[in-house]
């Protein structure tokens, strides 16, 4: 009973914990709520004036929100939530559009409402964060960077083209190496998806090494998987990496492993008995190649937003 009382006072304690760092959603109280205190007076103005002029033409409603941090809350979730409590946009149309703007995290978002997810997409969200605010976050010029993305925004809502993606958002300053750009899934959820991910390609990756025969076929065919899989978590340029050192490890690992004795007894009874253990999976020779099993399996204003967007960081 006293184990179960303190088990009881444990979970009430981590509970009470996730409830007070939860960010906070402030009030709305006007087209531009800078909480963050990251735009200027005259920066603040300008974007009210431009965000009334672009509702009265169309009734879309855009809001700017910057809070210096959400303590580690997802900022998906967190606009989803804002946006909810705000109710941007029309009732019937849900035309509404939030930007979130968390300095201190460094992360930034835009929440697209359901009518309008047709008109800016979450492709194009994700290229006016990436193309037309980041650049501008990095050089810490929010009034620059916040002032472009709207009007990006605006410019595709009322029938225009985005900017141009530039070739190079590097300073003057060059610096030489792999540049890995990240994706935009936030850190916590990288690193649950990197363990997946790695731990399913990186078995079968292990099992290709130590085993005779099939070895040889599971190199070529988990090649588009350490290609594509890595995107996810590390971005193209770490997915790269990731490709060229598997291309070229595996097979000096493989040729290694290839002259100690237990690899020539697998070998062997692969060929004499037509099956062999490694490292607890039984491994069987067929007409044509191997093939492996083990002893277990795994499995694997009114208006309203569905999640529709891009997300960002700098």
């Amino acid at each position: 009973m006293k184990r179960a009382s303190i088990i009881f006072l444990l979970l009430l304690m981590l509970l009470t914990g996730s409830i007070l760092s939860a960010a906070d959603i402030p009030y709305l109280t006007g087209r531009v709520t800078d909480n963050a205190q990251i735009l200027s007076e005259t920066t603040r103005q300008s974007l009210t004036e431009s965000l009334k002029e672009h509702e009265d033409r169309t009734s879309n409603q855009i809001a700017i929100l910057t809070v210096p941090t959400i303590n580690g809350e997802s900022i998906e979730e967190y606009a989803v939530e804002v946006f909810k409590a705000w109710k941007l946009g029309q009732k019937g149309k849900d035309n509404g559009i939030l930007i979130v703007v968390v300095p201190n995290d460094r992360r930034m978002r835009i929440e697209v409402g359901y009518g309008l997810e047709g008109t800016l997409t979450d492709g194009m969200a994700g290229q006016i964060i990436r193309s037309v605010m980041t650049p501008r976050f990095k050089n810490g010029d929010y009034n620059g960077g916040i002032t472009d993305g709207v009007r990006a925004v605006i410019n595709v809502l009322e029938g225009g083209k985005l900017p141009k993606m530039a070739s190079k958002t590097s300073a003057p300053g060059k610096s030489y190496g792999l540049h890995i750009e990240g994706s935009d899934l936030p850190i916590t959820e990288r690193i649950l998806f990197g363990a997946f991910i790695f731990g399913i390609i990186g078995l079968f990756t292990v099992i290709g090494v130590l085993t005779p025969g099939i070895g040889w076929f599971l190199y070529f065919f988990l090649i588009p998987f350490w290609a594509t899989f890595p995107i996810i978590v590390l971005g193209t340029g770490g997915a790269l990496a990731c490709l060229i050192t598997y291309v070229i490890v595996f097979p000096i690992a493989k040729l290694i492993l290839k002259n100690t004795n237990w690899y020539k007894k697998a070998k062997k009874n692969l060929r004499i008995k037509g099956r062999a253990s490694i490292g607890g999976f039984r491994v069987s020779s067929g007409g044509s190649g191997s093939s492996w099993s083990s002893g277990s399996s795994f499995s694997g204003g009114g208006g309203s937003s569905g999640g529709g967007g891009a997300s960002g960081s700098w």
